[in-house]
């Protein structure tokens, strides 16, 4: 985990300060036997709606990561997923939450995937055709680059050819 959160949209204003807690978030990092990914739009109603992120959600009291995102993938997806293997843990300070995102590697799950939250779905390699990515999706995708040896640019930026 980097010492220093990304910071999205720099210049807007913190809810809650400097003082607010940090959220805890399960992150699924669903991936298929061909190395596609899988990204999903924000449902209309949350901050960031329309972006494409890698799903998940936030732990409830007592629950660890891996429960978090059983559940979580369950509720949004449809899908009952296998083990999910720990990868990394990035913190990433939105306007609305300071965040710390828990990503979980997922290679095997059961079901057909339901967008139960009216989010859209799409399967991803690099760079990233949809957009636009949120802000806490762009180390995963970076990091993806390194492990995939990719040196182009990871996603798209609304209006510009590249990432």
């Amino acid at each position: 985990m980097t010492c220093i959160p990304w910071v999205a949209d720099p210049h807007a204003q913190r809810l809650g300060g400097a003082d607010r807690r940090v959220v805890e978030v399960a992150v699924g990092v669903l991936l298929r036997s061909d190395g596609a990914f899988l990204l999903t739009s924000r449902p209309d109603g949350k901050d960031y709606a329309g972006y494409w992120e890698f799903p998940g959600g936030k732990l409830e009291a007592g629950e660890s990561v891996e429960q978090a995102l059983h559940r979580e993938l369950q509720e949004e997806l449809g899908i009952e997923i296998g083990t999910a293997q720990p990868w990394k843990v990035e913190m990433v300070d939105y306007p609305h939450a300071l965040v710390r995102l828990h990503f979980c590697k997922v290679f095997a799950w059961k079901g057909v995937l339901q967008m139960r939250e009216g989010q859209a779905c799409s399967w991803e390699g690099l760079p990233v055709q949809v957009q636009p990515v949120l802000p806490g999706t762009v180390p995963v995708l970076q990091w993806f680059a390194q492990e995939r040896l990719h040196a182009g640019a990871t996603h798209l930026i609304a209006g510009c050819a590249g990432g």
